[in-house]
């Protein structure tokens, strides 16, 4: 591999960086932002400094030859303690637990990153290798030991964080249990380049050579596996805010149906306000929430809890649940007003705070989801709509009242 193989991963490392940033800085005392941000910052630095044109530049500033081993190998083992915090804040838990089991983690690694650069002090690597250090000095004492832990440490996080991931994914579903699979393959191949390297330099400790092994091998391995645990890791965050969205703006389009029956129906209501077409879909659904509430306020006057009533009867006769039946009789309650409010169009109900059978507003309370039900009734609903003609008819009825008394309109769906 040649030093783009290195650089283009971590450039594209420090880029996801940036764009976690703004977030650290919104909420930087969440311990999953946190620990996501230095598993980056930690993942940049591994394929920098990795990357022969780097080893070989800091070796040179450094003046000691082979400086950047334990550099590289130090960084590789934090950002395994780095991988297990995060997958740790991510499971959550309780928190004190969480932190416990967090600082294990740290302080152990911590404590082998130190080991690694002792052994490189006390051992003799003269000779600069860019790509073979590990097999090169297989066999040089306190070198031999560093080459061993640190791939022994490597080892023991691959297969902590496949076994973790793995008993989370059999108890989650949806994105995240795709993405937890994910990083159990990551891993996997993390888990053969640590194989690949104990074969090569085990060889080398026995006499035979598999150098090939260590130094060709294993680095693609090596950036397969991170890789695909990075995708592992994005996955589930950026394909559930895309569904989130997705069932934001599928709210505010279902609204549709109400929002244009009391908008069109409440001339005095405030008109809408004008939104940017970058304005957040969350945003767009709390001002049609809005206008829908504005206008039943406007329409108060005209409701009728007879047609309520009568609509909420004849759902249950027809075997609706009793969700569906309560939205079913709200929507026909406000088609019904819509239509007395049309039929007075000086507002004198308004003025005389009275109007219909002066009945309370739609029931709300659960928010967004009833008035989503409410919309799709007044929408799709037999009974809305024979309740919306029955009104209708009436209404004309009584406008032609001069000519004679207004007949009687039987209810039929």
């Amino acid at each position: 591999m040649n030093g783009q193989d290195y650089y283009i991963p971590a450039a594209a490392m420090a880029v996801s960086l940036a764009c976690k940033l703004p977030a650290l800085r919104n909420s930087w005392r969440d311990p999953l932002q946190r620990s996501v941000c230095v598993l980056l910052v930690l993942a940049t630095a591994v394929f920098m400094f990795a990357a022969p044109p780097t080893i070989h530049a800091v070796n040179r500033l450094t003046g000691i030859p082979n400086v950047s081993a334990p550099l590289v190998y130090c960084l590789m083992t934090l950002f395994s303690a780095s991988c297990l915090v995060l997958i740790v804040n991510w499971r959550g838990g309780p928190p004190e637990e969480t932190r416990r089991t967090s600082r294990r983690w740290i302080l152990g690694y911590s404590a082998v990153a130190a080991v690694l650069v002792v052994l490189f002090v006390l051992g003799d690597a003269p000779q600069e290798r860019l790509r073979d250090f590990d097999t090169y000095y297989a066999n040089t004492p306190y070198i031999r030991t560093l080459i061993a832990l640190y791939l022994l440490a490597h080892s023991v996080a691959a297969l902590t964080m496949s076994a973790m991931c793995w008993r989370w994914s059999l108890q989650v579903h949806g994105w995240l249990r795709v993405g937890l699979m994910i990083i159990v393959c990551g891993y996997g191949f993390s888990l053969a380049y640590d194989a690949t390297k104990f074969t090569a330099v085990v060889a080398r400790w026995t006499g035979n050579d598999l150098d090939d092994l260590s130094t060709f091998v294993a680095p693609p391995l090596a950036s397969l596996g991170a890789l695909v645990s990075a995708v592992g890791f994005v996955l589930p965050l950026v394909c559930q805010r895309l569904s989130d969205s997705w069932q934001t703006w599928a709210t505010y389009r279902r609204l549709g149906a109400l929002w244009q029956e009391v908008h069109g129906a409440a001339p005095a209501v405030a008109p809408a306000v004008r939104m940017s077409w970058w304005t957040p879909a969350e945003i767009r659904v709390i001002q049609r929430e809005s206008d829908i509430h504005d206008g039943f306020l406007h329409l108060g006057p005209y409701f009728d809890t007879d047609h309520r009533d009568t609509a909420y009867g004849r759902a249950l006769a027809d075997g609706a649940d009793e969700e569906t039946a309560r939205a079913i009789a709200d929507a026909a309650m406000v088609a019904a007003a819509v239509k007395a409010r049309s039929a007075d169009p000086e507002g004198e109900a308004i003025e005389a705070g009275e109007g219909g059978g002066g009945g309370e507003g739609p029931d709300t309370a659960a928010g967004a989801r009833d008035l989503v039900r409410i919309s799709h009734a007044l929408r799709n609903s037999p009974l809305v709509a024979a309740v919306r003609q029955r009104a209708a008819v009436t209404v004309t009825a009584g406008n032609s009242s001069s000519n004679g008394p207004a007949e009687s309109i039987p209810f039929r769906p």
